[in-house]
């Protein structure tokens, strides 16, 4: 008894660090962003200030998805991670990809500004509402960006819905639930929503929210959608479209498990040989879960590479 007291006690320590860890990365990258529009320094060359996004919400398969669109181009969509909303995930890399890209970001069901409603939270259920809201906005087919849970959500969309996806990128996510390492899938299992007090994941919900007092349902919800066992193999396999997967060495995510996906997407060949194939595989050096999204110039340089190639 004493040492399964024990072996919870330190489990309970380990996910609360792992929380706290995720909660003062985004802190940081947020007082750094601030900082650095907020600086007293005078800039030494005039730069155009960005034109604000549009900004709606599409009446969607029984939501109100909150959306925005920035820049002008060709489209690409972002979809965030769990717990996440567009700016926690996406807002260091957005002014950059808007300006050659029309940048649609939105918040999943029970995210952000997206109430919640009654139905449950599932890969398959936000990718069709992903499909539907480029139907409202007229675009018949967009690359499409996602990272962790939003990375899934992607594969589904390309999966479900292949006339409306051109490229995939696919970051620091799963296509099989054991596609996490033990201690994070034990993490994810046990998550409860005090653990996420006083962190920027509550404090964003609390400002967003339609209604802040769900908090303990959403985060539920979003709990059991990666700890209900799935397998997207079939799905991944069968995708058409050409993919990008991105790692970091100590995401929380088995190498093993990205080069399955790498593999089941065509790659992982000898490509003097073969040639060139239409995925890519890349592995973040020094990067956790949280940090594949703070590493701004490495994701810039990767993605525009990626979706600037021509299609094969």
């Amino acid at each position: 008894m004493k040492t399964r007291i024990r072996l919870q006690v330190r489990h309970s320590t380990n996910l609360r660090r792992y929380v706290v860890a995720l909660a003062a990365i985004f802190l940081i990258a947020s007082q750094l962003s601030s900082a650095q529009e907020h600086s007293g320094k005078a800039p030494t060359v005039k730069v155009a200030a960005a034109m604000p996004p549009k900004v709606g919400y599409a009446p969607v398969r029984g939501l109100k998805l909150y959306y925005e669109v920035h820049g002008d181009g060709q489209p690409l969509v972002l979809l965030h991670g769990s717990f996440m909303t567009i700016d926690l995930t996406y807002g260091q890399v957005i002014p950059e990809l808007s300006k050659t890209r029309r940048v649609i970001a939105l918040e999943l069901q029970g995210h952000g500004r997206t109430a919640d409603i009654d139905r449950p939270i599932t890969f398959e259920s936000m990718a069709d509402d992903v499909a539907e809201l480029l139907k409202y906005l007229k675009v018949e087919s967009a690359d499409v960006f996602g990272y962790s849970m939003g990375g899934t959500v992607a594969l589904q969309v390309a999966a479900r819905h292949p006339e409306a996806v051109r490229k995939l990128i696919i970051a620091s996510a799963v296509f099989k639930s054991d596609g996490w390492s033990p201690e994070t899938r034990a993490a994810i299992a046990n998550l409860k929503p005090e653990v996420l007090e006083r962190t920027p994941i509550k404090k964003e919900y609390d400002r967003l929210a339609p209604d802040p007092k769900h908090f303990p349902q959403f985060v539920e919800k979003v709990k059991q959608v990666s700890a209900t066992p799935f397998d997207f193999t079939a799905e991944a396999k069968s995708l058409q479209c050409p993919t990008l997967i991105i790692l970091g060495d100590s995401d929380g995510i088995r190498i093993e498990h990205g080069a399955d996906l790498f593999r089941l997407r065509g790659g992982a060949v000898n490509g003097d040989l073969a040639g060139a194939t239409n995925s890519q595989f890349a592995i973040l050096p020094g990067t956790s879960h949280v940090g594949v999204m703070l590493r701004t110039d490495w994701l810039l340089s990767i993605v525009t590479n990626f979706l600037d190639a021509p299609v094969q």
